[in-house]
């Protein structure tokens, strides 16, 4: 609690009017959105390397955020960040009543299936508040996590296909849409059936038990080490990537997939 007290202590330093910091005098919630969604997407890529020493580093950012708000909401008489901690505590224990109580649970399904219930009597409460079903979504996330999340609610409410074949069908009707839109040559009109066949995509991952957030990382990584594959081998014959003919990096695209296949 101690290095706790001290950080406030240097945030609050930091805030001062008078001797504080300029860059950090001037900010409010707003401007603070970058940087915090920056700092959790960099806790996230250390985990994903399994970078201990850096996770350390980026998980005291990612505190400092969490600080940096509490004393912005404490200098408008808000809340403060010793709110915010008894905000989550009282939470956690009360999602936990089988670690905090008496509550026993027969298996870990019936566990989750308390947890949901929990969780979406919380999400009524504030729906009453916000008059809507879906309006408890941050509009910050990233937008395939957005788009999950706005479809996990719907379903929640009745609002889904009850199985995976319509899903899929979907999916390729989807796709003949956004073949006819491009040959009509209306850009604005291919840009709503592309968002329209990611929306469904993300559906489908839904339903086969895939998170689409993740899916499309590790696709991505992937793609990354089989182009800096094709990177590499150029570079071996004294050319750049843009200098060859496409079908010899088609060939080298192969050849990755072969060689990186257990990376």
């Amino acid at each position: 609690m101690k290095n706790l007290q001290r950080l406030l202590q240097v945030m609050r330093q930091l805030r001062d009017p008078e001797t504080g910091c300029s860059w950090d005098i001037k900010q409010d919630f707003k401007s603070l959105i970058p940087y915090t969604l920056e700092e959790a997407y960099e806790v996230a890529d250390a985990i994903e390397r399994e970078d201990m020493q850096d996770l350390k580093a980026e998980l005291g950012d990612l505190l400092f955020q969490v600080v940096f708000h509490a004393q912005l909401a404490e200098e408008q008489e808000l809340f403060d960040f010793e709110q915010v901690a008894l905000s989550v505590a009282d939470k956690l224990v009360r999602r936990h009543p089988h670690v905090f109580s008496d509550v026993v649970y027969g298996s870990e399904i019936e566990q989750k299936q308390a947890w949901e219930a929990l969780k979406a009597s919380e999400r009524a409460a504030k729906e009453a508040e916000n008059h809507t079903i879906l309006s408890g979504v941050a509009k910050n996330l990233p937008a395939l996590v957005q788009c999950k999340k706005i479809q996990d609610r719907a379903a929640n409410h009745g609002f889904d296909w009850p199985e995976v074949e319509p899903v899929y069908a979907k999916v390729l009707e989807e796709l003949d849409e956004v073949k006819e839109a491009w040959q009509s040559g209306d850009q604005e009109h291919i840009e709503e059936e592309i968002g329209d066949l990611l929306l469904v995509a993300v559906n489908l991952a839904r339903h086969m038990q895939v998170d689409p957030e993740q899916a499309l990382k590790k696709s991505t990584r992937k793609f990354t080490r089989r182009f800096e594959y094709i990177e590499e081998k150029v570079a071996q014959s004294g050319r750049e990537v843009n200098k060859c003919q496409l079908e010899e990096l088609d060939s080298l695209w192969n050849e990755a997939k072969i060689a990186l296949q257990k990376t």
